[in-house]
């Protein structure tokens, strides 16, 4: 296979002029009329620009909900003495803490790439999410040195009421906060987002555990609130292990297999696309990045060749979400020396 063009795109094309029968046209301009969009540079940083909005407007409602709730339950706690309240309360201030790391990388995804930063900032939402991972290993150390404490020293708590009251609020906050993080970051595409709101929903369930150790201590078996925090504890370390690994595929440039089958498929179905070669994503922040390898008829001009390109680029925008960029290198099928021969050392 010889490379006979190769284009990159992302800042804006000058034509959208496609290699496409009347038929093909027909179908493309209908597709607009439904789902209309703009590919030009301007019309994508504004794109990227409100959801990095989105995203730090449901931080700040996340931040106001789980501070009030967490103010509440500090407040009981002092009064109770509950261990396994004070481990929840603990764990919701984590998380409230969790939003200052991903407020502060989405402001900083809305700067512009530098000569430096040439692909942007938008991988300090994974920065933030190794912050997400230290601040719940902390809450984790922290609720399990207060359980087994407690275990070793038993205590009376009191408010028996209250506790329980505290533990339905902190899990409400929670299930609240969660439904709006994961619906948002679905919504403008940050993995970040979306752990951390499943990350409050199971903090929630944590909260209703808290009802255990009440119901353990009216009976007067004083070890159920240390017990429950321990429990408390052991669920914050699966929460852990589930959020480090997506942190991880993030840090790895993993995408989910589904969206390379669907532009693989997409630039097949493109006009005068022979064949394909490798095809390549990483998200950049909660947006995504693609690299691929279209083959077309080696007659081409450069001019062909590169509507050839823009085609493929298009296709790829539409077919797969939250994809904001794409560079296609184009190649022909080789019928004499291959030029790739001169790369091949460096391949090695």
């Amino acid at each position: 296979m010889d490379r006979h063009h190769s284009h990159g795109h992302g800042s804006g094309h000058p034509r959208h002029e496609h290699a496409a029968g009347p038929a093909r046209r027909l179908r493309h301009q209908v597709a607009h009329l439904f789902r209309p969009h703009s590919h030009e540079a301007m019309d994508k940083v504004d794109s990227a620009l409100e959801t990095s909005r989105e995203g730090i407007r449901t931080l700040w409602v996340s931040l106001v909900v789980l501070g009030l709730t967490t103010a509440v339950q500090a407040v009981i706690v002092a009064a109770s003495g509950s261990v396994a309240l004070l481990g929840d309360t603990v764990h919701n201030a984590g998380d409230t803490l969790t939003a200052v790391p991903l407020g502060v990388a989405f402001v900083l995804g809305r700067r512009a790439a530098t000569r430096r930063y040439t692909y942007g900032f938008g991988r300090a939402e994974d920065l933030a999410g190794i912050a997400i991972l230290l601040v719940m290993a902390a809450s984790a150390g922290f609720s399990a040195y207060q359980a087994v404490e407690r275990l070793v020293a038993p205590r009376d708590i009191t408010h028996l009421p209250a506790v329980a009251l505290a533990a339905v609020a902190g899990f409400a906050g929670n299930e609240w906060v969660a439904r709006l993080r994961v619906r948002t970051g679905r919504r403008i595409g940050s993995a970040a987002l979306v752990a951390d709101g499943l990350h409050a929903r199971t903090d929630g369930f944590t909260s209703l555990a808290v009802l255990l150790g009440v119901g353990g201590a009216a009976i007067g078996w004083r070890l159920a609130d240390p017990i429950v925090g321990l429990l408390i504890t052991a669920a914050i370390l699966m929460v852990l292990k589930d959020a480090a690994r997506e942190v991880y595929r993030r840090l790895m440039d993993s995408v989910d297999p589904a969206l390379v089958d669907a532009a693989e498929t997409a630039l097949r179905d493109v006009d005068g696309v022979l064949d394909i070669g490798t095809v390549r994503m990483r998200w950049i922040g909660h947006a995504l990045r693609a690299e691929a390898e279209i083959v077309v008829d080696p007659h081409l001009t450069v001019v062909q060749a590169h509507e050839r390109a823009v085609a493929a680029e298009h296709a790829l925008i539409h077919a797969v979400p939250r994809l904001t960029a794409a560079t296609v290198h184009t190649d022909h099928v080789a019928h004499g020396a291959d030029p790739h021969t001169l790369l091949a050392h460096h391949a090695a």
